[in-house]
């Protein structure tokens, strides 16, 4: 009997094992070298009025709503739009010059509303700009 039976058709064999050894290998040493910190790029915290602020000088005073509605000096303003804010400062200011701008807003007041009104009176050449804020506990 002839046990040496020659294979024609030898297909090359792929053993997985070390393979699938070497990436679990790989995958403990990433996650031991990873961290999971959160990392925050600022820390805030919001301070609290103590003092009244000592300014007398002229004043525009700027009321932001909490639905984002303005009213300049009392006087309830229909502005939608940046044109309109600044258009309505720029007379106020013409009104009274070296005048400051208080901005008086709600607390709830939408942040985009408040860089609005920033941006406006930049655009209406007023350079001093105080928030109105409640004195602390």
């Amino acid at each position: 009997m002839n046990f040496h039976h020659r294979r024609t058709h030898d297909e090359p064999e792929i053993n997985l094992i070390p393979l699938i050894d070497v990436l679990l290998v790989i995958l403990i040493f990433l996650a031991a070298s990873t961290s999971f910190n959160r990392v925050r790029q600022l820390t805030v915290a919001l301070p609290q009025a103590q003092a009244e602020a000592s300014d007398t000088s002229p004043a525009l005073e700027l009321t932001i709503s909490r639905d984002g509605q303005y009213a300049l000096d009392g006087r309830f303003l229909s502005a939608t739009d940046q044109a309109i804010l600044t258009n309505a400062l720029q007379q106020a200011a013409a009104q009274q010059p070296d005048s400051a701008l208080r901005i008086n807003a709600d607390g709830q007041t939408p942040h985009a509303a408040v860089v609005l009104a920033l941006e406006s009176a930049r655009q209406a050449g007023l350079a001093r700009v105080y928030f109105l804020t409640e004195a602390g506990p």
